[in-house]
This record gives C-alpha cells, sequence and structure tokens, in this order.
C-alpha cells in the first residue's frame, strides 16, 4: 500500500457530483468508497514503465453538458469523425461531448427487440437492476489508484444491452469527444449480452484543440453470456496534451466469444490493457491491437487473456510502428490457471522502429499452472531496413511517403483479419489520420 495521497478532488466534489445527477444511493455511495480507497492505493503495475511519473492528476471539473437538439447541434468536428454529412440525425449512436453525453439515438426496431443503448449515467436511473451487478465488476474500484479514481469520477460513458437470442447485424457507434481541458473526461462503458445473443459495437475517443494538460481515465466492462458474440472496437486519437489510460476487461461464460479491435492512434503519453477472461468451457478471444507512436510519446500496451474454463481459446495479434523518438512496450499475457484442461492461447507481437532515437519493445508472456494445455508466441523488435527506403527514394518518392508505405504493408495484415468490411475502412482512415494523410 502507497501512503497517503493528495487526490485531484475532494470528498465534498464528488458528494455533490453524485447529488447533481441525482443518482442512486448505492452508487453515491460506491463513489465516496472508491474515492477513499484511491488516497491509499498504489498505481497500476505496468511491465517496463513508471506510469506514475506521468502527469495523471489533471482531471479538471464536473462539466454540465448541453443536450443537443439534433445531430447537427454535435460540434462540427465531432461529427465529421462518424458522418461528413452531420445534417442528418444519425441512429444507434450515442455522443459525450466533454463530461457528458448530449446525442443519443436508437432505432426504433432495435428498440422493439428489447435492446437498450443510452449514456450509463440515464441507465443507472432508469435500468438499475441491468446494471448494478456489472458495474466495476469486471474491474474492480480496489484494483488499483486508476481504478479507484475512475470509479469516482466517471461520467457520461455508454451503457449497451441485448437480450437473450437477439443478434444485431448493424454495428453501434459511440463517440467519445473532449476539447475543454477543465472539463473532467471520463467515460464509462458497460455491455451485457445476453445468452446467445449477437452484436457490434465500435467508439471513438477524440479530441480538439485542446489548451492545456488533460487525463483521460476510461474503463470499458463487457459481460458476454454463454453463447453469445460480441464484437469491440475502439480507436483513441486523442491530442498531444491528452494522457490516455484505459483498461478494457471481458468476462466471458460458456461457448462465448468476445472479438478485440483496438487502434492505438493516441499523439501523447498512453497506457492500456485489453483483457479477456475466458471464465467459461469453449469460451474464446480474438485481439487484434494496431498502434502508431510519434514524437515524444511513450506508450504501454497490454493485451491479456487469462483462461479459468475448460477448451478456451485466445488469439492475440499487435502490431507496432514507433518513428522519431517514440517509444513503447507492447505486452502479451497468456495465463493458463490449473483446471483449463485443453485451452490453447497463442500470441504474437511486432514492433518495428523507423528513426533510430525510436524505442520498441515486446515483451511475450507465458503464464501456465495447467499441463494439458498448448501455448505459443512469437515476437520481435527492429529498425526498418533502410534499403526499402533508400530503394522507394530513388524511384522518386519522399522519404516521408517511403516511411509512411511501409508503415500501410507492416500494419496491413492485421487490419485484413478484422472480419468487418466497414471495421477494416475505419482503422485505415484512421492511421491514414495518424500519418498526417
Amino acid at each position: 500500500m502507497s501512503t497517503q495521497t493528495i487526490l485531484p478532488v475532494d470528498r465534498e466534489t464528488v458528494a455533490a457530483l453524485s447529488s447533481r445527477k441525482n443518482e442512486p444511493a448505492w452508487l453515491a455511495e460506491s463513489r465516496l468508497q472508491a474515492l477513499e480507497n484511491a488516497a491509499t492505493l498504489d498505481y497500476p503495475k505496468l511491465e517496463k514503465t513508471k506510469i506514475e511519473r506521468w502527469n495523471l492528476n489533471t482531471y479538471g471539473v464536473y462539466a454540465d453538458a448541453v443536450e443537443a437538439k439534433s445531430f447537427s447541434d454535435v460540434p462540427a468536428e465531432a461529427r465529421s469523425f462518424l458522418n461528413e454529412d452531420g445534417a442528418q440525425d444519425m441512429d444507434n449512436v450515442l455522443v459525450q461531448h466533454n463530461s457528458g453525453v448530449v446525442y443519443r439515438r436508437l432505432n426504433a426496431e432495435l428498440a422493439a427487440k428489447g435492446i437498450i443503448f443510452t449514456d450509463l449515467e440515464t441507465a443507472v436511473r432508469e435500468h438499475e437492476a441491468l446494471v448494478k451487478p456489472y458495474l466495476m465488476q469486471a474491474l474492480k474500484a480496489d484494483e488499483h489508484r486508476m481504478a479507484a479514481l475512475h470509479a469516482a469520477l466517471w461520467n457520461g460513458g455508454a451503457f449497451l444491452y441485448i437480450p437473450k437470442n437477439v443478434e444485431v447485424d448493424i454495428p453501434l457507434q459511440a463517440l467519445f469527444y473532449t476539447d475543454d481541458a477543465q472539463a473532467t473526461f471520463a467515460p464509462h462503458v458497460l455491455i451485457v449480452a445476453e445468452a446467445n445473443s449477437r452484436v457490434s459495437y465500435m467508439d471513438n475517443y477524440v479530441s480538439g484543440q485542446l489548451q492545456a494538460p488533460i487525463v483521460h481515465n476510461g474503463v470499458v466492462e463487457v459481460f458476454v453470456k454463454p453463447g453469445a458474440k460480441v464484437t469491440y472496437a475502439s480507436i483513441h486519437h486523442l491530442g498531444e496534451l491528452a494522457t490516455d489510460v484505459t483498461f478494457r476487461r471481458a468476462v466471458v461464460e460458456n461457448d462465448g466469444r468476445i472479438e478485440w479491435i483496438v487502434g492505438e492512434m493516441h499523439n501523447g503519453n498512453a497506457a492500456s490493457e485489453t483483457n479477456s477472461i475466458l471464465q467459461g468451457n469453449g469460451s474464446t478471444s480474438d485481439a487484434k491491437i494496431i498502434c502508431v507512436g510519434n514524437g515524444e510519446q511513450k506508450l504501454n500496451i497490454t493485451t491479456k487473456a487469462v483462461h479459468i474454463g475448460k477448451s478456451s481459446d485466445s488469439q492475440m495479434i499487435t502490431r507496432a510502428v514507433m518513428r522519431e523518438s517514440a517509444s513503447s512496450i507492447i505486452n502479451g499475457i497468456t495465463k493458463i490457471e490449473k483446471g483449463a484442461t485443453k485451452a490453447n492461447g497463442e500470441q504474437t507481437e511486432r514492433v518495428l522502429m523507423l528513426s533510430p532515437k525510436a524505442r520498441g519493445d515486446a515483451n511475450p508472456i507465458l503464464l501456465i499452472d495447467e499441463d494439458d494445455v498448448t501455448a505459443g508466441h512469437a515476437a520481435s523488435a527492429g529498425q526498418v531496413n533502410q534499403e526499402q527506403v533508400h530503394y522507394m527514394m530513388s524511384r522518386g518518392i519522399s522519404r516521408e511517403d517511403a516511411e509512411n508505405l511501409i508503415i500501410r504493408g507492416f500494419l496491413a495484415p492485421v487490419v485484413a483479419e478484422v472480419p468487418n468490411e466497414y471495421l477494416q475502412q475505419l482503422l485505415k482512415s484512421y492511421i491514414e489520420r495518424k500519418l498526417g494523410q
């Protein structure tokens, strides 16, 4: 345990936040308890990264959100990440602007099937029986200081509920957008997919022109019931002044499946953990992570699978490109618990460095406590082949364009494995944004 720490907010501020939101007593109390825990908990332990040295106390204050009357009232820059033509209202979309959700719209046909897609603040009040058993259960509020602070301060967020046997063909989207460094930005995403349901969800985290440093402390919790399948796609593209810390957890029951598709296109320091807890027999996880770092960025990207159920299977592919003076720690962790017989865990991490000053470290980690299993890993980290760059330059291509072509080719095998064509195009577009195209 750490010594008592000065926190970015006090008890009175958190109590006032709960009162303003008219939250139920159990949630108000859990926020205060989490804040109390945060003062004594340590920061999360990350492989080869001392996150406590980062500026993690710039949370700002809660800013009331002004609900948009239509999609066209959402800030234009935010709309551009969802739809080039922002004049028409969009279905199956949720938008958070700074501290609160300003737009949410679910197609009537989906609502008639019992699907719920709204902000988490509303869900707590209107669907308490569906939210309370799951909120801060995949990631416990007392796990570390970042989790505790999130549990105390989360705002806006998204709640997605898919009833038993319901399948959704079209993806539901959320945009989390911040352009005010004085406003707390800590969305929480909670997804519950009941037995034999199917759903695809995607979200984007983006920022406007920030005038001061800000911390995004986000949490994602996904609960996949027996036989259900959830595809979760997420792209982070916040600005240089934003420090991005995200914890994603999925709890997968018998024969359930979680697919993660993550694009870490952030421009400031970032740490993320994408963790599948394969609790049930026959549960599966497939994680595809791509990452591009530039400038002075420091990145710590962890993909993890914990096998508890028998015959569970996890697949992980991570590819990272470091440019200029960026540095990254790319971790793949496969943990097979005692009793998880016939489990299989495969992982691959590859890091490409395009500059002599860039640094990349690929760490495959296998933690196996059961004999009757299979597991494997592959990892590499190395500099770009300068002969390739010089060859393209000799054909009239600039160095910058040559490096960008190499980056696209390096990331292409991961993008190509994304099962949804729309998600493929979305990832490609964000890669182009990151490359400045």
